[in-house]
């Protein structure tokens, strides 16, 4: 029985599956948008999301002039970046993250990553999958209950008879 082992293995060793996965993450970070196998990109979808939850914490903080920070304020921000950093090894991938990804996700409780199915491999009828970044923070529920009472009723349909 697997009781609490988490995690798919893929045939590899622990330090290759670590290696892939920190690979995929930085090329989602860059892309954007990456083509995997579905088992594949269900897990990546956690490590991603996990990553990306590092530096949505300090987003408000990170775009800060440093000079205005305060010590405990620089302590949060190196601590997510070298907690990112355990995951993304490269540097422009890491910058992208905390400066230009972060900032879109600031206020959004998760859900960062989306997996959508695609086609099958032709060489080996592997399902292949869409691992992309959710697009901005979510509209929250009052603002969508404004918008809605904001917009005329729509008219009943007439029904139609048989003549």
């Amino acid at each position: 029985m697997r009781h609490q082992k988490s995690g798919r293995k893929f045939s590899r060793t622990s330090a290759h599956r670590k290696a892939m996965f920190s690979n995929m993450v930085a090329s989602l970070v860059i892309h954007e948008r990456i083509e995997t196998t579905s088992p594949k990109a269900k897990e990546l979808r956690r490590i991603a999301d996990r990553t990306i939850s590092w530096s949505t914490s300090v987003a408000g903080l990170a775009n800060k002039d440093r000079a205005k920070l305060s010590p405990a304020e620089r302590q949060k921000i190196v601590h997510a970046l070298r907690q990112a950093g355990r995951v993304i090894k490269q540097p422009d991938a890491l910058h992208k993250l905390f400066h230009e990804i972060a900032p879109r996700f600031e206020g959004r409780p998760g859900g960062y990553t989306r997996v959508l199915p695609t086609r099958i491999r032709p060489g080996d009828a592997s399902p292949m999958s869409f691992v992309e970044l959710t697009a901005a923070a979510p509209v929250a529920k009052a603002e969508k209950k404004a918008d809605k009472t904001d917009k005329p009723a729509k008219p009943a349909k007439a029904k139609k008879t048989k003549e």
